[in-house]
């Protein structure tokens, strides 16, 4: 028995690929071939159904596969939204030597990508309420800190990784589930035990849906912590057949009936964007987990645009592609100018498909996760709403 997960030196050593890859260098040393030099895009094709703009994820991890290569790589910043046809890196040096990385370098950024879209799609249908990532438990284990990452950096305010501090740099959010309170005779119990035991910075969130009603419970609640009480949280709402904002409605009028207004509502459990919608006038925050873990895929594709020749670099692709490598000019969130490589805009004025390898060396600082997902949480106050 073992666990089935990629040792860290296995991908940078470009291991961890697809079989023809590997052919393909036999093949390219046989014929005397390592020295081609290529220039390859990987850039995003069409968004899922629904999808006006992605966030565009993983670029740090992508960077720490490529740096010590003989590559020059490209890319735009890491938290940027992009649309459809948008180029979002472009990789260059001898395909020799970078042709065994495609199959880990898309594996990073479409997983990425398509993970940080869907938290930051959650999270511009209410941006004024708390998002927390609780969707752990329905991925591998080996991934866990890679998809607090992406969660995170797309938008949501907490994740519950308990190794976050040390990854991250952030704080895990998350009090109690229903294990707890079922090893307890009652809620009341259960919610004193975890006030009793738990350090006092962590807010004091009530799981009220385990054995009662949950106007009941949050009375209960209230009564049982008094002025410690934070909030409360439901966590079924699928499993129950009565209307879930019926139900909020009802306790957010108990809570003010008995003066409790302050008292903080978090829906978690199988929500949907549409459920986000229909509740984020009436509640305070959200716990969102398996849509985001398993989001629709951001299609990325890595092929070669340009060749070089003696004459210099040549436009140079299979059919079906635009050829030639591309830079890309901003003129504000979602408003790009795309050029030839080396051509000039004619509106736009920031570049930015920048440089950040040269010849294997990193040639500038990466920004802390903190400092990306503000860059996202910007742009995302001036993009549409998901349809």
């Amino acid at each position: 028995m073992r666990l089935y997960i990629s040792k860290e030196e296995d991908i940078l050593g470009g291991r961890v690929t697809d079989i023809y890859f590997v052919r393909t260098k036999k093949i390219l040393k046989a014929k005397g071939m390592q020295d081609v030099r290529v220039r390859m895009e990987v850039h995003v094709l069409d968004l899922p159904r629904g999808y006006q703009w992605a966030v565009y994820a993983g670029l740090e991890e992508a960077l720490y596969l490529l740096r010590g290569k003989p590559l020059t790589v490209y890319s735009l910043p890491e938290g940027t939204l992009i649309r459809e046809n948008t180029p979002v890196m472009v990789v260059e040096g001898s395909y020799y030597d970078m042709c065994e990385f495609e199959t880990p370098l898309l594996g990073i950024l479409r997983h990425y990508t398509s993970v940080a879209s869907k938290a930051a799609r959650f999270k511009r249908l209410a941006l004024d309420k708390t998002f927390l990532y609780f969707g752990l438990r329905s991925a591998h284990p080996a991934i866990h800190p890679m998809l607090d990452r992406a969660t995170y950096l797309g938008g949501m305010d907490g994740v519950s990784g308990a190794f976050n501090a040390e990854t991250l740099g952030v704080k895990p959010s998350g009090t109690m589930p229903h294990a707890l309170i079922l090893t307890f005779d009652d809620e009341v119990s259960a919610w004193k035990a975890f006030d009793e035991v738990v350090e006092p910075d962590v807010p004091r969130i009530a799981l009220i849906d385990t054995y009662n009603d949950e106007r009941f419970s949050t009375l209960e609640a209230v009564k049982a912590l008094g002025d410690k009480l934070y909030g409360v949280r439901i966590d079924t709402p699928r499993s129950r057949r009565g209307d879930i904002k019926a139900m909020v409605e009802e306790i957010k009028w108990t809570l003010k009936l008995y003066g409790k207004e302050e008292v903080k509502i978090y829906v978690s459990g199988g929500l949907t964007e549409e459920t986000v919608k229909e509740l984020r006038e009436l509640v305070d925050g959200f716990g969102v987990g398996t849509s985001i873990t398993f989001p629709p895929s951001i299609d990325l594709s890595m092929d070669i645009v340009e060749k070089l020749h003696v004459s210099g670099w040549v436009p140079h692709t299979k059919k079906g592609k635009w050829p030639g490598a591309k830079k890309v000019w901003r003129c504000g969130t979602l408003n790009y100018e795309i050029t030839p490589f080396n051509g000039e805009p004619r509106v736009c004025g920031e570049d930015i498909m920048i440089e950040w390898i040269r010849d294997g060396k990193v040639v500038r600082g990466v920004p802390t996760l903190t400092e990306i997902r503000n860059y996202v949480l910007n742009q995302l106050r001036e993009a549409p709403e998901p349809l």
